[in-house]
């Protein structure tokens, strides 16, 4: 079997074709390579049967559709796929022969409800469910994600071969292509937990999307062909958490502060701002809040920093439940100018047990 990718970017389209056919398939293709890949079409006297999207994608306009008008091609993608455009709808399952080439589907929600993985030839192509080595899985926080499926799509797959060769949509940092069991192994998304466990460590590392992303998702919903028709920023790893924060932010240190020395520190007149970086509604459940804490959700903190203007040189606490949100917060704060910034360690888990 004849298996490419194509890309020169972070985005991956993968193209498939037995050997001594010249009908092609492409998995995830990319509108702004639309005339590349017509170009290679004609140049290799290829014929494009087959596109096949793993998921409705957030941070580029997909060709399928495109590609459909200009070739005539059956475009695929899972049942749940909002596109209206889609010719076959894929089933967690199925078994495929196109051209020759046999793909079993399995149904790999949690990015989002349409998200499939394709088995083909000994290898696993993922979209954005599961990412090599370090960089985990796509987010979970766009329209129709969901941590809780995430964590039951992995224990799926993590029943499968492990000499399956994983190719993901994105590869944003030069990670090669390796086997699954290497995945099991390194990869932090399967990392021993329970579900429960899971999705609190998903929503720790929460980073709300870019609204740009909102924009993407609807035009692929409408089956939109016009490159220019949304603003996307080039080459962004928007899909990975955290994956929309400014460039170096994750480089920042963090500069932490422990729950009994912020307590005798807010005995003192010497008090800090306390920035709670938590979503609204979790200030009012089981780990409460701290008196006096202003709340600026970590999805928003970025667009809402003239808010803080005054504390640029004042010491300022992030507290969010476990830490991790609260780190990428001060990330932020201290990316943006903002001097002494500090991280409650351990989050409210530490805060309601310290004395």
């Amino acid at each position: 079997m004849t298996f490419e990718q194509l890309n020169p970017h972070s985005c991956r389209t993968y193209l498939l074709g037995s050997e001594n056919d010249g009908r092609v398939i492409l998995v995830d293709p990319v509108i702004d390579h639309f005339n590349d890949y017509l170009d290679l079409l004609k140049t290799r006297n290829l014929t494009l049967t087959h596109v096949i999207d793993t998921h409705t994608h957030a941070d580029h306009i997909s060709a399928g559709p495109a590609l459909k008008d200009a070739t005539d091609c059956k475009y695929l993608m899972h049942e749940k796929a909002p596109a209206q455009c889609v010719d076959i709808r894929l089933k967690d399952g199925d078994t495929l022969n196109l051209n020759g080439i046999l793909f079993d589907v399995v149904h790999t929600p949690g990015h989002t409800k349409d998200s499939v993985s394709l088995i083909v030839d000994g290898r696993l192509l993922t979209g954005d469910f599961l990412f090599l080595d370090d960089a985990g899985g796509g987010r979970d926080d766009l329209p129709g994600g969901s941590a809780a499926e995430h964590w039951e799509s992995l224990s799926k797959v993590f029943e499968l071969p492990n000499d399956l060769i994983v190719y993901p949509a994105h590869e944003y940092r030069g990670r090669q292509p390796s086997s699954l069991g290497r995945q099991k192994q390194l990869n932090p998304h399967y990392k021993s937990r329970t579900k429960e466990e899971f999705v609190s460590y998903i929503e720790d590392l929460r980073l709300g999307p870019a609204d740009w992303m909102a924009d993407v998702l609807k035009a692929n919903y409408a089956c939109a062909q016009d490159p220019k028709g949304v603003w996307i920023p080039v080459d962004v790893p928007a899909c990975e958490i955290k994956g929309t924060l400014g460039k170096g932010v994750n480089e920042i240190a963090a500069e932490f502060i422990s729950a009994r020395a912020l307590k005798e520190l807010l005995a003192l007149d010497r008090t800090p701002l306390l920035l709670d970086v938590r979503e609204p509604y979790e200030l009012s459940g089981d780990l409460g809040a701290i008196d006096g804490v202003r709340n600026i959700p970590i999805a928003s903190l970025s667009s809402r920093l003239d808010e803080l203007a005054d504390f640029t040189d004042k010491e300022i606490v992030v507290v969010c439940r476990s830490g991790a949100r609260a780190t990428t917060g001060a990330q932020i704060l201290k990316k943006a100018g903002f001097r002494d910034v500090k991280v409650l360690d351990g989050g409210m888990l530490l805060w309601n047990k310290s004395k």
